[in-house]
């Protein structure tokens, strides 16, 4: 009985399982469900084209998925997407390499800078109010700055 049910399924069945698929894809992203929809989707289009076994159906599903998986795992690690904005997350190492003047001295090697709307702490030689700085590198949340000839 379960078999004649199988037997029985059309190409359409396919096309809601791919759309179901892709669907759990939109609610749980991340690439998986999309390649074991696409594959129920090119079944279905297969099974419209073709009359063929379930049993051939189900190979096919399962060749696809295991094909267009292996396959986005491989070509989405080696192309890595750096993004739009790729210091979104780390503001300090963005600001490396810009140059500021500072508006409160550096004294004991440490101070404080006020950079677009944040108040950052510094490290660099004792320098007086005035000077203009180049931040050179990024300890954590502390900038690290020298003297430079412009700001």
């Amino acid at each position: 009985m379960v078999i004649e049910l199988i037997a029985s399924l059309g190409y359409w069945n396919w096309w809601i399982l791919g759309i179901v698929l892709l669907c759990v894809e939109l609610v749980a992203p991340g690439t998986f469900m999309l390649w074991f929809g696409a594959a129920a989707l090119v079944v279905g289009l297969l099974s419209l084209l073709i009359d063929w076994s379930w049993q051939a159906q189900f190979v096919t599903f399962g060749v696809l998925s295991i094909a267009s998986v292996g396959l986005s795992r491989f070509f989405l690690r080696r192309k890595p997407s750096e993004g739009e904005a790729p210091f979104l997350n780390r503001r300090a190492e963005a600001i490396v390499g810009r140059g500021f003047v500072l508006t409160e001295p550096i004294v004991n090697g440490r101070g404080r800078l006020s950079i677009d709307d944040t108040v950052w702490r510094i490290e660099g030689p004792d320098l007086p109010t005035g000077t203009p700085v180049t931040v050179s590198a990024a300890r954590g949340s502390r900038l690290v700055v020298r003297q430079s000839d412009a700001p």
